[in-house]
Order: structure tokens, then C-alpha cells, then sequence
């Protein structure tokens, strides 16, 4: 911003909370002209936006408004969504800004004895939009907050239904102790979350009971519940009865118990898988209303699928946001500090991780794929990972995923598919 708009603009900083919203206004000499507070609803906004353009209104000589606020939780979503499309205050150019806290609280600290209240907190986040440290795109409104919620909503559903299935194998532990613990090759069924598994943890009270059945009514069993998918079914029965036979002998009180709490988590479990399939057609109806070129440039990634593109563009936007990969890449968090000082340079470097914890997520989880399916990422993983002995696996990935950061700016900012001669190239 020039400096002519600088001395022109209003500085407003909010402090968000749950119940309300404080406002102090500031100029460029860091004069505080208003200070108020609305409540945190629609009626509130509206009090809020009226009150600014009054005084905009008054005071002819300042014409430009940058409104900042810290991105705490969802709290701050409706007020900055309005006001970044409010029609009263659109003559003045607004532009809103959602900021992270990290970078408010740090710059707090070069003041010196500033007390702690809502009002102190507003003008700190007003001053520092004042001396030109905001470096984020303004507010892109909701255009990408509905995909965004629900890809969050399906990561969020996927750590539930993970978390759900590591507590349930103790219960499996504790009423068929064997069966959690062979290998591959001696595991009766291939997926002990399956329909057969999950019947025979469940119809059969104890292991005695699969130890001393009928060779020929398990197998029937098997079948029944297999609906005729096993190859060899008497081997399976066969495995599974050793493995009974193998397995810890409990008192009869706890069989029953344990029998309820493993069947409420496969009840658990379908009921995620459910809702991540109705969650994944979602996605996919919310995507054909955003940026089809976007999506489809992610999904010629090789190993890139719908599930991390639809995240990826659903946490960056717009890619017209960010005017370089390094820039999208301190966005992600994706960066690592430098620790310098006269002729001593520190070995270890710091992961910054002060971005959006979700992109960073879907950067490092697509580039574990992606390594798995471009030979120049699995070089360049390999590379990375023999070079240190210590954290080598997560260092690798996340310098992996560094590097895939320049390969997905250069294909959405230019609109390209992916070739191999682009990855050369980067």
C-alpha cells in the first residue's frame, strides 16, 4: 500500500470472542479514534458497520478501511464475512483480514508492561495492520468455507473411525488374544473390521465356544457370513479354531461384557464408513461449483485422488492469493527456521508450523503418495533421508512435501495438467 492510501486508511482491529466483538479504530499516527463494542450476532455487525461508516462519513480525509482480527476457531467467520461484503462500507475499499494469533501475540511483546484486556488486544491488532505487517490475502469470503467444512468434517470423521478401531483391537486383545496377534500369513480373515470378523467376535460369547464347534458348522458359519467369498474356507475355519485354541481363557463374567463393547464399536465403525461415503459425494457435488480446472490439474497428480484435492484447494482457495510457492509455502507452515548467529549455524532446523495445520496435513499425506508413484520424489525422499540419522522418515516427507508446494502452485497458477517434463523443470 502507498503511503498517500497509508495516511488515508483507518486501521480497525477486532477482538473476537464468543459473546462479543471489540472495536478500536486507529489512524496512521496511531491516534485512537474510536473504541466500542458490539455483541458477536447479526444486529451487532450491522451496529458495528454502521458506527464505522459514520464515521468514515465525518471524517472526509480518511476514505480507505482495513479491518483485522485474529482467526480464533470459528468465531470470527460471520463478522469478517460481512463486513468484507457489507454494501454500506464498500465505498470506502474495504479490506478484511483474518491474522494468526501467533503473529499478534509475538508483536504485543515489543510493547513494553501493556496490560491484558479486550481493548488492548483490539488496538494491538489494529497498530499491526497499521505498520504494514499483514502479508495474507484479505478475506476470499465464503466461496470456499462450504467445500472446506466438509473436507474438514472428513478428516475429522477418518481420525474418529481410526481412533474408534485402535480402542476396539484392546477389547479384541482381552476376548481373542491370539487372533490380533498372528501375522499375515496365519490371519484367518484379511480384514479383522469385516462382516465375518465381526460376526464371529460377536455371535460367539467365547473363544471355548469356536475352539470346541464342529469343524463342518464353522465352515457353514464362514460361508454364511462370507456370503461364499472365501477360497478355501476350511482353511480359514482351520486357523481360526487354532487360533482359539491359542488364545487367553477368561472368567465367564468378563466374555459378555467384552462382547457388548466389541460389537458397539463395529456398530460405531459402520456408521463412519456410512457417513464418509455420504460425506465424500458432498465433496464432490460442492467441487463442480468451485474451480473444476483446479481440481482437475490436482487429480493428474499421479497418486493424488479426490479425497486430497478436494483438501488441498478447499484450504487454499484461490491460488491467486499467493504470489510464489514460498509464500503458499509459509502459508502451510512448510518452512524452517534459520538459527545463526556469527560463525555458528545450528545443524537442526525448526519446522515452523505456525500456517494451517489441515494444508499442511494434505501436503504431507498426498506427498507420502505421490513419492509412491513420481520417481523424482521418491529420489529426492531417499535423498533426504539418508542425509541424517535421526527423524528421518518425518524429515524426508516434509522436505518432500516442500518440494510437491512448487509443483502444485506452477500447475494451478498456470492452469496446467501434470506432464513429466513439468516435474523436470521444478
Amino acid at each position: 500500500m502507498k503511503k498517500a492510501d497509508l495516511l488515508s486508511t483507518l486501521f480497525v482491529g477486532i477482538d473476537v470472542s464468543s459473546r462479543e466483538n471489540v472495536v478500536c479504530a486507529i489512524d496512521y499516527e496511531a491516534q485512537k479514534l474510536l473504541r466500542f463494542s458490539v455483541p458477536n450476532n447479526h444486529p451487532g455487525a450491522v451496529e458495528m458497520a454502521e458506527k464505522l461508516h459514520a464515521f468514515l462519513y465525518e471524517n472526509r480525509d480518511i476514505n480507505k478501511l482495513m479491518v483485522a482480527l485474529e482467526s480464533t476457531s470459528f468465531y470470527g467467520i460471520h463478522i469478517a464475512n460481512y463486513l468484507s461484503s457489507c454494501e454500506l462500507l464498500m465505498p470506502f475499499y474495504t479490506h478484511v483480514y483474518c491474522l494468526n494469533p501467533k503473529m499478534i501475540a509475538n508483536y504485543k511483546k515489543s510493547y513494553i508492561d501493556l496490560g491484558k484486556n479486550d481493548a488492548v488486544d483490539a488496538f494491538v491488532i489494529a497498530d499491526f495492520a497499521r505498520v504494514g505487517r499483514i502479508t495474507t490475502a484479505p478475506w476470499r469470503g465464503s466461496q470456499f468455507l462450504a467445500l472446506q467444512r466438509l473436507t474438514r468434517h472428513r478428516l475429522h470423521i477418518a481420525s474418529s473411525l481410526t481412533r474408534e478401531k485402535t480402542y476396539m483391537l484392546s477389547n479384541i486383545f482381552l476376548k481373542f488374544s491370539e487372533l490380533s496377534m498372528l501375522d499375515e500369513d496365519n490371519q484367518p480373515f484379511s480384514d479383522n473390521f469385516g462382516a465375518t470378523a465381526s460376526s464371529v467376535l460377536t455371535d460367539f460369547l467365547s473363544t471355548e465356544d469356536i475352539a470346541n464347534m464342529p469343524m463342518e458348522t464353522l465352515i457353514d458359519h464362514i460361508c454364511q457370513k462370507g456370503k461364499n467369498r472365501f477360497v478355501n474356507p476350511g482353511h480359514t475355519a482351520t486357523l481360526l479354531q487354532q487360533a482359539a485354541r491359542n488364545s487367553y481363557r477368561l472368567d465367564k463374567c468378563l466374555y459378555e461384557p467384552l462382547t457388548i463393547s466389541i460389537a458397539s464399536s463395529f456398530n460405531l465403525i459402520s456408521a463412519y464408513e456410512s457417513e464418509m461415503k455420504a460425506i465424500n459425494k458432498a465433496i464432490e457435488k460442492t467441487l463442480k461449483g468451485l474451480d473444476p480446472n483446479a481440481y482437475h490439474s490436482l487429480l493428474s497428480i499421479p497418486g493424488i485422488g479426490p479425497v486430497y484435492a478436494a483438501g488441498i484447494i478447499a484450504e487454499i482457495g484461490s491460488i491467486d492469493a499467493f504470489h510464489s510457492h514460498s509464500s503458499l509455502a509459509k502459508y502451510a507452515g512448510l518452512v524452517w527456521r534459520e538459527n545463526q548467529s556469527g560463525n555458528f549455524r545450528a545443524d537442526d532446523t525448526v519446522l515452523s508450523k505456525a500456517g494451517n495445520s489441515y494444508l499442511r496435513y494434505y501436503l504431507i499425506e498426498a506427498a507420502s503418495h505421490v513419492k509412491n508413484h513420481i520417481p523424482e520424489y521418491a529420489a529426492f525422499y531417499h535423498k533426504k533421508y539418508d542425509e541424517v540419522k535421526t527423524h528421518q522418515h518425518k524429515r524426508a516427507l516434509a522436505l518432500t512435501a516442500r518440494k510437491f508446494i512448487r509443483l502444485i502452485f506452477g500447475l494451478l497458477a498456470n492452469h496446467q495438467l501434470y506432464s513429466k517434463s513439468r516435474v523436470n523443470q521444478i
